[in-house]
């Protein structure tokens, strides 16, 4: 059951997204950073309220992902990363990332917090945030 609505173009885009921030992380750590794609998209929250489409998550600006600003997400789309992002729209969750709607890259440890929000954990590279309940309960509904 898909828990965001996306036509082919869309989960296209959610691939190369995945691909261009997470590559580097194999396929668990794209599985993450798509995790917090998805669920950007199906919450209306925070700095998300807005954020209803894989489009719209993709190019939302503040706030944005740096491969799209950089250039990284201007690739093709392969079957592997497509087949991992349905996997995501289908509803599939990976802790740290299962209720994340932030990770980043820091040069040393993961900070505690950042943006207000408390790390959920880490996997390889990166930092995973997640929301508490009370600001986004969205984020925490089971499909």
């Amino acid at each position: 059951m898909a828990v965001i609505k996306t036509n082919s173009e869309q989960r296209k885009m959610l691939a190369r997204l995945m691909r261009a921030e997470a590559e580097g992380e194999g396929e668990l750590g794209m599985l993450m950073a798509g995790n917090t794609m998805v669920n950007r998209v199906r919450s209306s929250c925070l700095d998300f309220k807005d954020i209803n489409t894989i489009e719209r998550m993709a190019f939302q600006s503040p706030g944005g992902f740096e491969a799209v600003q950089k250039g990284y997400f201007y690739q093709a789309a392969r079957e592997r990363d497509i087949r991992l992002a349905e996997r995501l729209i289908n509803g599939e969750r990976y802790h740290p990332a299962e209720f994340s709607l932030w990770f980043f890259r820091p040069e040393g440890a993961c900070p505690a917090q950042w943006w207000g929000q408390w790390n959920s954990g880490r996997y390889k590279l990166h930092c995973f945030y997640t929301p508490s309940a009370d600001e986004c309960p969205q984020v925490y509904t089971v499909y």
